[in-house]
């Protein structure tokens, strides 16, 4: 039975030596983004931007560097997997096309989604980054896998370049 002053508006967590404490903040990012992951594979597929905003404003929350997510979807864009593929500073991730093709053929992908954040927490793409979607877009091309959208993530705002019209 948790004591009286466990009781407050705190989430808690036990160590490995099976005592109570506060929950960080990095270890509630942790845990909500593992079971959001979990949730979003489970679902009938991803059919419109924001089902996989839903997953990636959580994914992306606490975040104080970019980063770039692959999202894997088979032919009816059910999600066989997320994979950050990059992690940078603060302005930027270096992503790499020929890593991302190699990524996407061991999971047999058909289709992908592929998002980052912005920490400076305005979601507009750079040039930057329709250059990369374009490069990576033709890239896959080649392997017969779709690029279906690249949603920009800021805070709890997105931009999604097929919403937009970039794709």
């Amino acid at each position: 039975m948790l004591q009286q002053s466990l009781l407050s508006d705190e989430l808690y967590v036990r160590d490995h030596q099976g005592q109570y404490r506060a929950a960080s903040d990095s270890e509630l990012f942790a845990a909500t983004r593992i079971r959001l992951e979990q949730a979003i594979q489970r679902e009938v597929g991803i059919s419109q931007p924001s089902d996989a905003a839903y997953y990636l404003v959580a994914h992306f929350a606490g975040y104080e560097r970019e980063a770039f997510v692959v999202i894997h979807l088979d032919t009816r864009h059910r999600v066989l997997g997320i994979e950050e593929a990059a992690v940078g500073t603060i302005d930027g991730a270096s992503v790499y096309p020929r890593e991302i093709v190699k990524s996407v053929l061991s999971r047999n992908s058909s289709a992908v989604i592929f998002a980052h954040n912005h920490p400076s927490g305005v979601p507009d793409p750079s040039s930057a980054d329709r250059r990369l979607t374009e490069r990576l877009r033709d890239a896959l091309s080649l392997v017969d896998v779709r690029v279906l959208d690249h949603l920009v993530v800021a805070g709890g705002d997105y931009v999604s370049f097929s919403q937009r019209g970039l794709l």
